[in-house]
């Protein structure tokens, strides 16, 4: 994963583009109808049960919003909610309420999601060695908040883009002439270019783990779409030789046999392309 520092740029960069979407020149509603005096105060109400998320990030935003504003905190992130419960009270200027309050919500709402989802999943886990990973199957431009959003839920979070992780997969491998010249390929690179960065590798099928296995520096395989015979094999077969992930259209049907196969990670690109939002809103009281 990047670094905190970048972590934060990230942050940083979904709340300006967000604020610059939503509002663009003004809130004219506001605008027309609220005096610049004029201030007020809202809660954020929970309308749905679940994980809640976002907390942090919401007070992120209302500081992008107006620094002024003043932010009661009565539940954290993580924290596991019912519908009716009151998560914070926001208070300053009207006007700076409404601006934020959209950008807010529609972080807030997706995030909790994305938690309740993860710890689903963590939970059908319990009692095994096995951890739950994210992917880059995530909304464009909303990533840093989605993955913070799994390790909320009790995830891990897998590389964050295609520059912190070397991750070969099926094309990259036919592309490069096959297993072995793709990883000796990438070694090269890496050793060239001054870079450390860990490599994983994608294996379709017992065959093409062999052969991984023959190779020396691979952090993990990636084992991919494999029935739960096969996936019991391949893990005895690469032992302590390095970890091992499953993945492809795993659900919480099935994700508890595949962590009793003995791997130590599961990614799951659901967790964040297959949430709908909680129901979540900001009401003036």
């Amino acid at each position: 994963m990047i670094s905190e520092k970048q972590f934060k740029q990230e942050l940083d960069l979904i709340i300006k583009n967000a604020i610059l979407e939503d509002v663009g020149p003004g809130d004219y509603s506001s605008l027309a109808c609220i005096p610049d005096s004029a201030t007020g105060k809202a809660k954020l109400l929970v309308k749905e049960d679940g994980i809640i998320a976002g907390v942090a990030f919401a007070k992120m935003i209302f500081e992008y919003v107006d620094p002024n504003m003043q932010i009661e905190t009565f539940i954290a992130d993580g924290a596991t909610v019912k519908k009716g419960d009151v998560v914070f009270h926001v208070s300053g200027s009207s006007q700076s309420i409404l601006k934020a309050e959209r950008v807010v919500l529609n972080s807030m709402q997706r995030m909790s999601a994305i938690a309740t989802k993860t710890k689903k999943y963590v939970h059908l886990l319990e009692g095994t060695n096995t951890k739950v990973l994210d992917t880059r199957k995530t909304t464009p431009g909303f990533r840093a908040c989605e993955k913070w959003a799994v390790k909320i839920g009790g995830g891990e979070n897998h590389r964050f883009a295609l520059y912190d992780m070397i991750m070969l997969k099926d094309n990259h491998i036919d592309f490069a002439g096959g297993i072995t010249l793709a990883i000796a390929k990438t070694k090269k690179y890496l050793k060239e270019n001054n870079l450390d960065l860990k490599i994983i590798i994608e294996a379709r099928n017992l065959d093409e783990i062999d052969e991984i296995l023959k190779s020396e520096g691979v952090y993990r395989i990636l084992i991919d779409n494999f029935n739960f015979e096969d996936t019991k094999k391949a893990v005895a077969m690469i032992g302590n030789k390095c970890l091992t992930e499953s993945s492809g259209n795993i659900n919480e049907n099935t994700i508890r046999e595949y962590a009793e196969c003995g791997v130590n990670y599961i990614s799951s690109g659901a967790l964040t392309h297959s949430v709908y939002n909680m129901d979540l809103s900001l009401k003036a009281i």
